[in-house]
């Protein structure tokens, strides 16, 4: 393979704010600059997010969005909710096939935290 997943960018109009919220949430560190917000893992294991400014709020659902995967879901979602996130309906609600949480950040934008997986699952 000749290329690999750099970065996942986000726009935001208050990235340092978002991205310290993320950074807070992934227990990643973040590094500002004057109109973005890098968040990576210590150990730069991962791919990192890039919070970039932008003028204008998020308007409509994201077409791309993060799923995470918990020990305990249940336990994720309060801690997050806690931090800040807030429960959304993307079109989920009622079916009984639903295994994940839809949530969204302090500005809006919608991520998963799905069911806790087995160790041995892809």
């Amino acid at each position: 393979m000749t290329v690999r997943l750099h970065s996942i960018a986000v726009d935001a109009t208050d990235p340092q704010r978002l991205g310290r919220w993320w950074a807070d949430a992934l227990g990643w560190e973040a590094v500002d600059d004057d109109d973005a917000c890098v968040v990576a893992p210590a150990d730069r294991s991962q791919t990192r997010l890039e919070f970039l400014k932008v003028p204008e709020p998020k308007s409509v659902k994201n077409r791309l969005h993060l799923d995470l995967t918990p020990d305990d879901q249940e336990q994720e979602v309060s801690r997050f909710e806690r931090l800040g996130a807030v429960r959304v309906d993307v079109g989920q609600e009622g079916d009984p096939d639903v295994t994940w949480v839809v949530l969204a950040d302090p500005e809006g934008n919608e991520f998963c935290i799905l069911r806790a997986r087995r160790p041995d699952a892809p």
